[in-house]
């Protein structure tokens, strides 16, 4: 399980920061998205991998703490989830008033010469 979700994040940083790179705004948009996924399912796992946890603790008596999964990393990836849902709302009105502008969808505003 944990090779599996090391390989996700593997794949969706290393995706995302190659469209990064890339020279047409619609790639960036979605090199950051893949990017927010990315780094979503690292906070994600940093808190403990269990299936069928409770995330809460029970009140009373001493409990074993490993035995609950964190609700930190829970509640900080919900919130970079509305955040990069937001930002990437703000990108996509930014390239389709950008591409009205200059009648491009390059990041430099400029198409390659051939």
């Amino acid at each position: 399980m944990e090779m599996i979700l090391a390989l996700a994040i593997g794949v969706l940083t290393g995706s995302g920061v190659w469209l990064l790179m890339r020279p047409r705004s619609f790639q960036v948009i979605i090199g950051l998205c893949l990017l927010a996924y990315g780094v979503n399912l690292f906070i994600f796992s940093m808190g403990r991998l269990y299936v069928g946890a409770a995330p809460i603790m029970p009140k009373g008596g001493f409990v074993d703490p490993a035995a609950y999964a964190d609700p930190l990393p829970q509640a900080l990836v919900l919130t970079a989830i509305v955040i990069s849902f937001a930002t990437t709302a703000l990108f996509l009105v930014v390239m389709i008033a950008s591409r009205g502008t200059t009648g491009t969808d390059h990041v430099d505003g400029k198409e390659r010469e051939q």
